[in-house]
């Protein structure tokens, strides 16, 4: 952790150089350059003498790890500095490059992201990150068995908590119902919203949207993950690999604000993130760091309006995608 000095520091530079940044935003600014502060007491292990010895471990947020753990591990993997990685549940298949990746943590936690001996933590003014590297996670995991006629098409849902409130980024049954009646003619439609079950727990409650059941109904061509899952064709080793697995083969993802999106952006082609509020806003993230994951074209919808105008522009047959 930086010292309570150098906070002090940090923080007047910020209002120095960034006067007009939100108070509730400052904090992001300075960690910043406590997050830079750091790696300078490694330059030589990762420049002069390139030994594997820097261990990695994170319990944070899913979506930090994606955007800022995961990269900065397989950085270190391509350096030749990589000893070990250690992170939540169902991880296993994400650090597939780690010469030792032990899945120590059975939960998730806000306190997890404040790990500065990543170059970055949560959001920040400068994604310029020279210790990170993506991660080739489509390459890896693309397969025979998750194909079909018909382009593949990703639907990844979320229903939680926001904020320690009610949900705000998701789309209700009435928005599931538009992009799937206008789509399913040219796509196969997976469908996935994880159960509690399937993934590492944080501190967001989930909540019941009640849409499996009318999926099953009103689009019954719908496959759902919950159903690949039970199948299981490939073998996957827990719900993260079989995803893994069945987003590799798609070029095509709508999803949500959050771990959500961020998974989704790791596999190229377009990905429409609903997201109507968080400092990604501010940050500018769908358009710096979000990108950098894969090349992805990533549309950002603030509105349901804008999920709508984007499907009929991107996803829908003759569309300038």
């Amino acid at each position: 952790m930086p010292s309570k000095v150098t906070n002090k520091l940090f923080s007047l530079f910020v209002r120095i150089r960034y006067p007009n940044v939100p108070k509730e935003l400052s904090y992001f600014y300075r960690d910043t350059y406590s997050c830079e502060l750091v790696q300078l007491r490694y330059l030589i292990k990762d420049y002069g003498f390139k030994k594997k010895y820097k261990e990695i471990s994170f319990n944070g947020e899913f979506g930090q790890e994606l955007l800022f753990l995961l990269p900065f591990a397989y950085w270190h993997y391509k350096n030749g500095t990589l000893r070990s990685t250690q992170s939540a549940k169902y991880t296993k298949e994400l650090y597939f490059f780690s010469p030792d990746h032990q899945e120590v943590f059975d939960t998730r936690t806000v306190e997890g992201n404040y790990n500065f001996e990543i170059p970055r933590i949560l959001y920040s003014q400068d994604y310029n990150i020279k210790k990170w590297l993506p991660v080739p996670l489509k390459e890896y995991y693309k397969n025979d068995v998750y194909q079909y006629e018909k382009p593949l098409l990703i639907i990844a849902n979320r229903f939680n908590m926001e904020w320690d409130g009610p949900p705000v980024s998701y789309f209700d049954i009435p928005a599931l119902d538009y992009i799937i009646s206008n789509l399913k003619n040219d796509y196969t439609i997976v469908y996935n919203r994880p159960r509690p079950e399937h993934i590492t727990p944080d501190n967001s409650a989930t909540y019941n949207l009640h849409e499996f059941d009318w999926l099953k109904i009103v689009h019954p061509e719908v496959l759902l993950m919950d159903d690949l899952f039970k199948e299981n064709k490939a073998g996957a080793r827990n719900f993260n690999h079989l995803q893994l697995m069945v987003y590799a083969n798609a070029d095509r993802f709508i999803s949500v604000h959050g771990g959500t999106a961020t998974f989704a952006s790791y596999f190229g082609g377009i990905n429409l993130i609903i997201s109507k509020k968080g400092p990604e806003h501010h940050f500018d993230c769908f358009n710096t760091i979000f990108p950098k994951l894969s090349g992805a074209t990533i549309l950002h919808a603030k509105t349901d309006e804008d999920v709508k105008d984007y499907v009929r522009r991107y996803f829908m047959k003759g569309s300038k995608a």
